[in-house]
């Protein structure tokens, strides 16, 4: 590869480890674990370790493919080698307009949480310098993107820390609430089960939803200083994060207030340190947010760039990177695109973006199962059979399998749901368009 088209490898193992820690921790987490919580219970501690483990499986595979070939600059790479060109084309930019759709949720996201302490200030105005100030530090260096994912995944690091000590605390000394005394089996007192398990199955959407985006260690992967130190470092810590800040938090919210009690429209960590008295609670909680969404955008900025530099033909305006090795143009191209949302803002409402934003999140699955057959691929081609192998992934191919069926069981579940049967569709439809015309380019080729 030559240098006008290789990427600069410049982030550290601190970074990768943080940018894989926070792709494992968004605004799910912060305000969507309410409606979790509402729906099924206390068992939601068990959708998300069976959820969480079949997103380590495919890590795993992700993983062993991305140091069998350390050239390739993203993991479509992978998808092209092994399942062919037209797979690659689908998957490639089924990555990016996904990525780009969200990015455009999170920028009109944070405007208006900025909204809550400036209400009198137009949205548009925080979205654009956000966009502005995310883009500048994609563009000066790859280390100042990876300074800013560092940062912003420790404050939400923070916030669940401080979440699950705040637990253990009320636990250990049964402090008493406006609820009641603080104790363990105030998990299981009102049932372990919401609903007699009704809406039990739509949860694994949900939990499936909250690790969109732990990936993007596949994609950062291309810039680390040593990927056969980083990699396995960071994709085995997953379970370690699964189980402390998904699960510790879920367990945590849930001792110190009954779980009936809480609200799926307002996020549990709002509910839980309101009614322990901190009445900065809604504030603090609004500013983790605002940090997740622009750790969001900050990760999507840079993925979008990435994944843009690599679909391009080499020779093309887009595939150049500049004297930093940064591909300025892609990562310009993508933030240009990203910025529509603060016009189309004045057009559509905020619905219009959610709907987009969960079909973009459909088509993820598609991603993820095309992953797993291409480590299936590899591990029958001559690549890994006469290579040198790192980091193998365990139990394969049953391993492969198990996590394939599951994923596509939640595939099923969003089509059969009425809340999200349309958005499912409409990603089935975005699939077989780029179908389409990947076999027409082939043919114009």
């Amino acid at each position: 590869m030559t240098q006008k088209h290789q990427l600069a490898r410049t982030l550290s193992g601190r970074h990768i480890n943080m940018i894989a820690l926070g792709g494992t921790i968004g605004t799910g987490l912060f305000l969507g674990a309410g409606g979790s919580i509402q729906k099924a219970g206390p068992a939601i501690l068990l959708v998300y370790i069976i959820t969480g483990f079949f997103v380590f499986a495919m890590m795993r595979a992700l993983g062993e493919l991305l140091l069998s070939d350390h050239d390739q600059t993203t993991f479509i790479g992978f998808i092209k080698k092994y399942l062919g060109p037209r797979a690659g084309f689908v998957m490639g930019w089924t990555y990016w307009i996904g990525w780009i759709i969200i990015a455009m949720a999170e920028l009109t996201a944070i405007g208006q949480y900025m909204q809550f302490w400036l209400p009198g200030t137009p949205a548009w105005l925080w979205e654009l310098i956000f966009l502005g100030l995310l883009y500048t530090m994609n563009i000066v260096a790859v280390k100042a993107f990876g300074e800013a994912e560092f940062w912003f995944a420790l404050i939400k690091i923070v916030a669940i820390i401080a979440m699950i000590l705040t637990g253990i605390i009320m636990v250990v000394g049964h402090v008493r609430t406006s609820v009641g005394v603080t104790q363990l089996s105030t998990l299981w007192s009102h049932g372990l089960v919401a609903d007699h398990g009704r809406q039990l199955l739509t949860t694994f959407q949900m939990a499936f939803f909250a690790f969109l985006g732990v990936e993007f260690v596949g994609i950062a992967a291309s810039e680390t200083q040593n990927p056969i130190k980083t990699i396995p470092k960071s994709i085995n810590s997953i379970i370690i994060r699964i189980l402390i800040f998904y699960v510790g938090a879920l367990l945590a919210i849930m001792v110190i207030q009954p779980w009936t009690d809480y609200s799926a429209d307002h996020s549990p960590f709002v509910q839980v340190f309101s009614n322990i008295g901190i009445s900065t609670a809604a504030g603090i909680i609004n500013f983790v947010i605002l940090t997740a969404a622009a750790s969001s955008l900050n990760s999507a900025l840079f993925t979008t760039g990435r994944m843009l530099f690599s679909l391009s033909p080499k020779k093309s305006y887009l595939a150049q990177v500049n004297r930093r090795w940064i591909p300025l143009r892609a990562i310009t191209a993508s933030t240009i695109l990203v910025a529509l949302a603060i016009g189309l803002n004045y057009v559509f409402p905020e619905d219009a973006f959610s709907l987009v934003t969960s079909t973009a999140s459909a088509t993820f699955i598609g991603i993820y199962v095309a992953l797993l057959v291409t480590h299936l691929k590899y591990r029958r081609s001559a690549d890994f059979k006469q290579g040198e192998q790192h980091f193998k992934m365990p139990w394969a191919p049953v391993s492969n399998y198990l996590t394939i069926a599951f994923m596509l069981g939640i595939f099923v579940i969003l089509l059969c749901s009425p809340a999200t049967m349309g958005t499912t569709i409409f990603a089935i439809v975005w699939f077989i368009v780029l179908t389409v015309l990947s076999i027409l380019r082939v043919k114009n080729n």
